[in-house]
């Protein structure tokens, strides 16, 4: 059952289940049953072992199989418990200590004069008493302009702090950063001005990991010396670095649209590349015998890490360099290698030593793409047969493209929502350059290569301007394409059923990948017919500003003080808006008479379909409503110093919307006012939006 060949193949599976099930139900109480069934499992398997040939278990192959796979679940839940730092006793979060030390335990991004990292909690003083903590928060520390301190990977230091936790996303289609963090083991955040600051002028960091670092700062100092253009020094440090500097939004979305948005990243193809580079130079003096082939082996795997560790120990190189390391170790030594286990292998030694990593986007679709590239490829790339090298290569790099395109098309729709048109012609054009890049960008930063520096420049520039123009052509890229995920799953599975059942010649798996297909286009079809339908309300959640969509079908008016190019407006208001497939979207404000449709705002007074709103605002500041009127509810913006209690009796109305305009003081009195008459409130701030269906 568990054929050499394949055992992490098979080992993985449910070592990922484990992980994924106990990632989210996380306890203390379940690391002791863990345990405690992974040593009856233990005994069982050593025991079965030892009395193989007595008890003629090879009868009992199943049984076994069954126990290993348990094992392996049970590793992976174990794994993934004793890493959530949340349930360690002396989790930082669990005192109520207000002064710890802290190291900083990534490198640190600084923007203007706010500069934002990782700490390690070590320590903090409790009643005059230093306790040993543990955990980790995401820390941003406001800047002195004057005087501001320089923080680096490892700088140690004394902070007074207040800390929260992370806040769930309140509005539909927000960006969840609460889970995101929540994935590299952070809860907490806090900010801080430097003046709460005290360097200890320790380092508690990786000395590797720092020597590293500072190693790719100066080669970010060489790059910033010798290119002259600032998109292409972004360009170059992202890249060949891994310096996720700060590239322009026109080019970000260029390599978007195209499908080419991996080589920013640096990832397998990268140390491809690298690899390459040097088993060529080796290649002439190092391959006469077994010793120096040894030599070779030692040489190349020193140089790959080396620079696995110069562009921050990302995933995707990491996984490339285990797997190099092992495919040529086998070569060197005369082994046969399974590409599956390589590959399995890899993503094993990663998850044993951060099992959270399962959650990366990055590390699902590295994994993914390599695994097309395995399968897939090769099948591609046999449908044509031509003698013509350059047509045979051209084709190569093409069924290339095409495997890692279709292996993660469902998973980049649905993290993404949008597919590039024309990434094949977009992926055939940039391999070359993409290979130029990368040993130029390495040449240049040897002493005495510096002259290339104009050439290595240009043709970065020259990439990005073709990349941006395919990125205009045309249908260059289908957006706004959201799938939940029961979707995801059926796309998945129905993709993966039919290219088996191609490769197979199995009708009936063929026959059940069309089915789940059809399915899929069934939830798709329903899902359009809901907004052709639609018709709701939504009032946004938001820190300082209001805004409330009011939708129909694929039109809606957006009332709000935000423009379309306030961050808050792209991160809180506009993914919802896009979620929702709106061709139309009207911008208007509450201070502003507008009549559109079945939306009408004028006199204080909003009218949606049945749906009625009373806006009480600093216009009704010391003025009194009277009269006999029924509203679905009352939205009080603005801050406003009306008094409630001139509302007269025959102003009647259900619920109470307060929104984030109004001062936290404000929102306390008028919440308290609304609760005592009886009427259901929403607090528009810290708290979920407000949603209103006006059709089931």
């Amino acid at each position: 059952m568990f054929k050499t060949e394949y055992i992490f193949v098979r080992i993985l599976f449910p070592f990922i289940l484990g992980i994924s099930i106990f990632y989210f139900f996380p306890a203390i109480a379940y690391i002791k049953w863990l345990t405690l069934t992974l040593v009856v499992v233990l005994l069982s398997i050593s025991f079965l072992n030892v009395t193989y040939k007595r008890f003629n278990i090879y009868r009992y192959k199943g049984a076994v199989g069954i126990l290993i796979y348990i094992l392996f679940f049970n590793l992976g839940g174990l794994f993934c418990l004793l890493n959530n730092e949340s349930l360690n006793q002396n989790y930082f979060a669990k005192t109520n200590c207000n002064y710890l030390k802290v190291w900083v335990n990534n490198e640190p991004q600084q923007n203007g004069n706010i500069v934002r990292f990782k700490a390690k909690v070590r320590s903090g003083y409790l009643k005059d008493k230093q306790i040993i903590l543990s955990g980790q928060m995401l820390l941003t520390v406001k800047l002195d302009s004057l005087k501001p301190i320089q923080l680096k990977y490892g700088d140690e230091m004394m902070i007074s702090i207040s800390y929260t936790e992370v806040e769930p996303p309140y509005n539909p289609a927000e960006f969840d950063f609460k889970a995101w963090l929540g994935s590299q083991n952070i809860n907490h955040q806090a900010f801080i001005d430097q003046n709460h600051i005290v360097s200890t002028k320790n380092n508690a960091g990786n000395p590797i990991i720092k020597m590293a670092l500072n190693l790719r700062e100066k080669q970010l100092a060489k790059y910033r010396k010798l290119i002259k253009s600032d998109e292409a020094f972004a360009v170059a440090s992202t890249l060949i670095l891994g310096y996720r500097a700060d590239l322009s939004k026109e080019t970000l979305s260029a390599y978007s649209k195209t499908g080419t948005i991996h080589a920013l990243s640096v990832s397998g193809a990268h140390v491809a590349i690298i690899y390459v580079v040097l088993d060529f130079m080796f290649l002439f003096f190092l391959n006469k015998n077994r010793a120096l082939r040894i030599l070779k082996l030692l040489l190349l795997c020193t140089l790959i890490w080396g620079y696995a560790l110069l562009t921050g120990l990302s995933p995707s190189v990491v996984r490339s360099a285990i797997m190099i390391s092992i495919l040529i170790t086998a070569k060197v030594l005369s082994k046969k290698t399974n590409s599956y286990n390589v590959l399995a292998f890899s993503a094993f030694c990663q998850l044993i030593y951060n099992p959270f990593l399962i959650w990366d986007v990055g590390f699902q679709l590295s994994y993914l793409a390599v695994f097309g590239l395995i399968y897939l490829q090769p099948k591609i790339y046999n449908l044509l047969y031509t003698e013509h090298n350059w047509i045979d290569k051209l084709w190569s790099f093409t069924s290339m493209s095409l495997a890692a395109q279709i292996v993660t098309f469902p998973l980049s729709i649905y993290y993404f929502h949008q597919f590039p048109f024309y990434f094949l012609f977009a992926n055939l054009f940039i391999t070359i350059p993409l290979i130029l890049i990368m040993y130029l960008g390495i040449v240049v930063l040897i002493p005495s290569f510096g002259f290339l520096a104009p050439i290595f420049e240009w043709i970065i520039n020259f990439t990005n301007t073709v990349l941006k123009w395919i990125a205009s052509l045309p249908y260059a890229s289908f957006s706004s394409i959201w799938i939940n995920l029961s979707e995801f799953a059926l796309l998945s599975l129905s993709l993966g059923l039919f290219i088996y059942a191609l490769a197979k010649f199995n009708k009936q798996v063929l026959f059940t990948s069309l089915f789940l297909f059809v399915c899929y286009q069934l939830l798709i079809v329903r899902d359009d017919l809901k907004v052709f339908h639609q018709r709701k309300i939504i009032f946004f959640s938001l820190r300082k500003n209001y805004a409330a969509a009011f939708i129909n079908g694929k039109e809606a008016v957006l009332v709000s003080d935000l423009s379309t190019e306030d961050k808050n407006y792209k991160f809180s208001v506009e993914p919802a808006l896009t979620q929702l497939q709106l061709d139309k979207i009207y911008f208007t404000n509450i201070k502003k008479d507008t009549v559109l449709g079945q939306f009408a705002l004028r006199k204080n007074q909003i009218a949606f379909f049945q749906y009625r709103i009373l806006l009480v605002d600093e216009k009704l500041n010391n003025k009194k409503i009277n009269g006999n009127a029924t509203f679905s509810s009352i939205w009080l913006s603005g801050n406003t110093k009306f008094n409630l209690g001139k509302i007269d009796t025959g102003i009647k109305y259900k619920t109470a919307i307060i929104d984030a305009t109004n001062k936290d003081y404000k929102i306390q009195i008028l919440k308290n006012g609304m609760e005592n008459n009886d009427k259901d409130v929403h607090v528009l701030k810290k708290n979920k939006a407000y949603l209103v269906q006006l059709t089931q």
